[in-house]
């Protein structure tokens, strides 16, 4: 077989495309396939109407799989036809797509390398410069979100990821609950933020979501009041971020009583800082023991913490109704604990309420937002962090949108 006929089969070619010469540049570890056309009827790409032949683009390159150890180019001029109703187009090319410098083949095969490595070893292993292989990922995001059905998910999580550690520099992510892929990457943490992902649909499309899982921030919550029918009783506040605000009250008591102790010489609560913040069946077997001893002392820490893992068993209820009447009870004994911090917790908490509440109908919390979140951390420690935050928007895209990334072969 003719290495002309070979390269016309390896690349799927079809009349009129044609292999016309194969160059093997050793030196530079290159093979350099040129391709041509003979007559053809060709048709316009717009509205595939059969259009005369007008001219050609001048001659371009494209990167192809590579040849064992060579780098393969392959070699065009595109023709170009002229159109009664969309005037001069280009052709659609068997090879690649418009305005690539890939071709199709190398694209996908590109992506999967990308998907598993680092921009950086990726590009050290494909032999792409860094901007090269940034380039793939953010066509890749680009051919996903065109494919993607526009349409907001059932249930929502909203949440925020610092983009460089030690500033005051965000994102927000809005993420499909149910499918744990995330919708949008939004800059800042504001509400006009949640709102430009809320302007992208129509009032009828906002009215099938049925809940947010969230934290508390205000912001977030008044996009969704504000933007969405019957927002409010859609809103949950997560089960970890209620839980957050007791433990950081339980803190404070533990830091004040440590301090108060420690004047008199007693060291009772030296040490036992994370016992506290544990759930009873966390705490390390080695210290249940010593644990143990200490919640029967007369402590206001132990009394804090009994009041802590009572608010647990909050979501542990099936019926709306008799986790209402819990939640009553529980706030009930923590505003009249007399342990200050916990009594501020707690009446904050009264003010959300409905939202608390909002889970025994929903019943979503933001886990899979915080798995997410997680796993573009890991993102970024691999990447070494990102320069820009576009790029750090098209890495969480690419990685975490359950995008359809590939190129079809035509």
């Amino acid at each position: 077989m003719r290495d002309t006929d070979l390269y016309a089969t390896l690349l799927g070619l079809k009349t009129p495309w044609q292999v016309t010469a194969v160059e093997l540049k050793i030196g530079q570890g290159e093979v350099h396939v040129h391709v041509d056309h003979g007559e053809n009827a060709w048709r316009c790409p717009e509205c595939d109407e059969v259009c005369p032949l007008y001219d050609h683009q001048e001659a371009r390159t494209w990167r192809h799989l590579d040849t064992m150890q060579y780098t393969t180019m392959l070699h065009a001029r595109p023709p170009r036809v002229k159109c009664s109703e969309h005037g001069v187009r280009s052709v659609k090319l068997p090879w690649a797509d418009p305005k690539a410098r890939f071709t199709l083949l190398f694209e996908r095969f590109a992506i999967e390398v990308l998907l598993q490595a680092s921009v950086q070893a990726a590009a050290k292993l494909l032999r792409l410069s860094w901007e090269e292989a940034w380039s793939l990922k953010r066509r890749a995001v680009e051919r996903g979100l065109r494919r993607k059905e526009h349409r907001p998910p059932v249930y929502i999580g909203i949440d925020e990821k610092a983009f460089r550690a030690g500033q005051a520099s965000y994102v927000t992510l809005i993420c499909d609950l149910l499918q744990g892929t995330v919708e949008w990457v939004g800059e800042e943490r504001k509400a006009a933020t949640v709102a430009a992902y809320f302007d992208q649909f129509t009032p009828a499309q906002l009215t099938k979501i049925e809940g947010f899982a969230m934290d508390m921030w205000r912001a977030y919550t008044k996009a969704v009041v504000d933007s969405i029918p019957n927002g409010e009783t859609k809103i949950i506040y997560d089960r970890f971020h209620v839980m957050q605000e007791i433990n950081e009250a339980l803190d404070l008591i533990r830091k004040g009583e440590h301090r108060a102790l420690l004047a008199e010489g007693d060291l009772t609560l030296k040490g036992s800082k994370y016992l506290w913040l544990r759930s009873r069946e966390n705490v390390p077997a080695k210290h249940r023991k010593n644990f143990a001893t200490l919640r029967t002392l007369k402590l206001k820490t132990a009394r804090a913490w009994a009041i802590k893992e009572s608010l647990r068993h909050l979501w542990d209820y099936r019926m709306p109704s008799r986790a209402r009447a819990y939640w009553k009870s529980w706030y009930n004994w923590a505003s009249h604990s007399q342990l200050k911090p916990l009594v501020r917790a707690a009446k904050k908490l009264r003010k959300h309420e409905t939202k608390i509440l909002n889970y025994f109908t929903h019943r979503i919390t933001n886990s899979m937002s915080e798995s997410i979140n997680g796993r573009v951390e890991r993102l970024k420690r691999i990447a070494n962090g990102f320069r820009n935050k576009n790029n750090f928007r098209t890495a969480i895209l690419f990685h975490h949108g359950g995008l359809d990334l590939l190129p079809s072969t035509h």
